[in-house]
């Protein structure tokens, strides 16, 4: 079963914008969605701010023990190759 990782920002205009993150089978799939926007957006190639977000999301929740050793490796591996 996927585990999902949710977080909310506000984009420079103000509006709300809420990104999910789930691992599923060894692949992330990055979805986005405003508050201004009916259905979510699946992003095939996730934007570099979104990848940086989840990996601190997942750097902290590994720390306590909400996240696997698996998810950080994989997360980590995807920010040095947008590096």
């Amino acid at each position: 079963m996927p585990r999902q990782h949710v977080w909310r920002e506000r984009e420079e205009g103000g509006m709300k914008r809420e990104v999910r993150a789930s691992r599923f089978g060894g692949v992330w799939r990055l979805q986005s969605k405003r508050a201004d926007e009916q259905s979510w957006t699946y992003h095939d190639r996730p934007l570099p701010a979104d990848l940086l977000a989840l990996k601190e999301i997942i750097e902290k929740k590994y720390r306590r023990r909400r996240a696997t050793i698996e998810e950080l490796l994989s997360v980590r591996e995807m920010v040095r190759e947008i590096e």
